[in-house]
């Protein structure tokens, strides 16, 4: 089954895509409470839906496929981590950290974009792609989504989707010299897309250990930058869900991405490997960035103009005082 979101004319839709059509579903049930049911009230849903009531794709403009509850972004391909670590040698730099854990840092879920959009990036001299896949966590009934095993957090995953995290990378490097983030250089725009997959669709792609074996490939301005197979990732997706919800909670509509695949998944990646030369460049206004991957589809996006900053002043050093001061 594959779910989507879509605008045709002045009309908003939810449903799914069935060949080459959009099918709302049944009864104006939405995405989110479709996730929330879960998997298998999904495909009751699909056997009811009407395909009379389909409307070409051509014909509609796709949004991105659901409003996320939370996205929380992993780093789990090894070599993407060597490329963006590596000194001006271009050799890795890899911290035995990386390897204990699978780590993530939160999102905004309010800069969320589709296929085909145009992103509007801060002010930066190196904006970025990353060629993610992500996953969309459903509901288990009577399950809260807390404290999971790796056999509870499979039957969680609802669905794929393809993940472009934007970065501006020279905004992303400034902060975390501050030991926090990344946040500006990556709360500007994610696009999700074209649609969700879901997760008993792509079971025959998964390997014996439970990895998600399909090629995903970049292209700016139909260049191919990068490509490699998903199941290169250091942890599967349920291993990422399990990490997500230890002593923490993850519920329908939460999307996980994969972090950048390996082999030219970013620009960020070259560059480190180049010992910092900017080759391939950074990107461009009207560059066009198109992601496909095996099974899920293409997502697409165009750099628009950049947006400047209103000015702040730098940090006050301030006397620190330990009472305000009483005025008589």
């Amino acid at each position: 089954m594959r779910i989507a979101r879509w605008t045709h004319g002045d009309t908003h839709g939810e449903g799914f895509v069935i060949e080459d059509a959009v099918v709302p579903f049944p009864e104006g049930a939405t995405v989110r409470e479709v996730l929330a049911a879960g998997l298998a009230a999904a495909a009751d849903l699909h056997g009811r839906a009407d395909p009379a009531d389909g409307v070409p794709l051509t014909e509609v403009t796709l949004l991105a496929p659901l409003v996320p509850a939370a996205v929380r972004d992993f780093a789990v391909f090894e070599e993407h981590v060597e490329g963006m670590s590596a000194d001006a040698n271009g050799d890795p730099q890899v911290g035995e950290a990386w390897y204990e854990s699978p780590t993530f840092y939160f999102t905004n879920p309010h800069q969320i974009f589709g296929t085909g959009q145009t992103i509007t990036p801060p002010a930066t001299e190196r904006l970025d792609f990353e060629l993610e896949i992500a996953v969309v966590v459903g509901g288990v009934d009577g399950r809260p989504g807390t404290d999971l095993g790796v056999d509870e957090a499979a039957e969680h995953v609802f669905g794929y989707l393809i993940m472009n995290d934007w970065s501006a990378r020279d905004i992303q490097a400034a902060e975390m010299r501050g030991h926090l983030g990344p946040a500006k250089g990556k709360d500007f725009a994610t696009s999700l897309g074209p649609w969700i997959v879901t997760a008993d669709e792509m079971a025959p792609f998964l390997d014996d250990e439970g990895f998600l074996a399909v090629r995903a490939e970049v292209y700016v301005n139909d260049e191919l930058i990068g490509a490699d197979l998903v199941a290169n990732m250091a942890w599967t997706f349920p291993e990422l869900l399990v990490y997500s919800s230890r002593a923490s909670r993850v519920v329908p509509g939460d999307v996980l991405g994969s972090g950048t695949v390996g082999n030219g998944g970013c620009l960020g990646e070259l560059w480190g490997k180049a010992g910092g030369d900017l080759v391939p460049p950074p990107l461009q206004e009207g560059d066009v960035v198109r992601m496909a991957v095996e099974g899920l589809g293409e997502l697409t996006g165009t750099v628009g103009a950049s947006r400047a900053p209103h000015p702040l002043p730098p940090a006050r050093s301030r006397p620190a005082p330990r009472a305000r001061h009483r005025r008589d």
